[in-house]
C-alpha cells in the first residue's frame, strides 16, 4: 500500500523523534540470562570502544527481572577493564524495588525493566577498547528471576 503524501510530514517527524532518542549512544547491548537463573559462573561481559576522551558519558545498566523476584535489590560486582589493562572492581546494590515493595521501573505481565545509572558523568581517560563485566554477587546461587542485563553508554553533550 503506497504512503499518502498527507502522511509524509507525520512520518518524517516520527523518524526524527525516534532517531533523536538514540542520539549520542555509543554502545547498547542486552544479554539474556538462560532460564532467568543467573549463577556465579556466568559473568556478563560488555566490550566497547571509546574514542573521545574529552566527553562525559552516561553509563546505564538495564535489568529485566521477573515480577515475582524475591528480593528488593540485587548485588552485583562490576569490573571495568581499561585499554591499559588496569582493572577496577566495585560492588553495587541494584535497587529494584522501593522499601514499600513497589517495583521501580516499568512492569508488564510478569516482567519488570529498570534502567539504573551506574555513572552519570563518566570520563574515560584512555581511548580504545574497554570492558565492563557484571557478575551476580548475591548470597543465593544460582539466583532465579533475573532475565537479562543490558549496558547502554551515551555520550553527553
Amino acid at each position: 500500500m503506497p504512503i499518502r503524501s498527507a502522511y509524509l510530514p507525520s512520518l518524517a517527524l516520527t523518524c526524527i523523534l525516534l532517531s533523536a532518542c538514540n542520539s549520542g549512544v555509543i554502545f547498547d547491548e542486552n544479554k539474556a540470562i538462560p532460564n532467568a537463573t543467573w549463577s556465579y559462573d556466568a559473568p556478563l561481559a560488555f566490550d566497547f570502544e571509546v574514542q573521545d576522551t574529552t566527553k562525559a558519558y552516561l553509563v546505564l545498566l538495564e535489568v529485566k527481572h521477573a515480577g515475582d523476584f524475591g528480593y528488593q535489590n540485587c548485588y552485583v560486582q562490576i569490573t571495568t577493564r581499561f585499554p591499559s589493562g588496569e582493572e577496577k572492581k566495585q560492588t553495587v546494590s541494584l535497587e529494584l524495588a522501593a522499601q514499600s515493595g513497589i517495583w521501580n521501573g516499568e512492569c508488564s505481565g510478569n516482567s519488570c525493566t529498570i534502567e539504573i545509572p551506574l555513572q552519570a558523568k563518566a570520563k574515560f581517560k584512555q581511548p580504545g577498547k574497554h570492558s565492563i563485566t557484571v557478575e551476580q554477587f548475591m548470597r543465593v546461587n544460582p539466583l532465579p528471576g533475573i532475565k537479562s542485563i543490558g549496558l547502554t553508554i551515551k555520550q553527553l553533550e
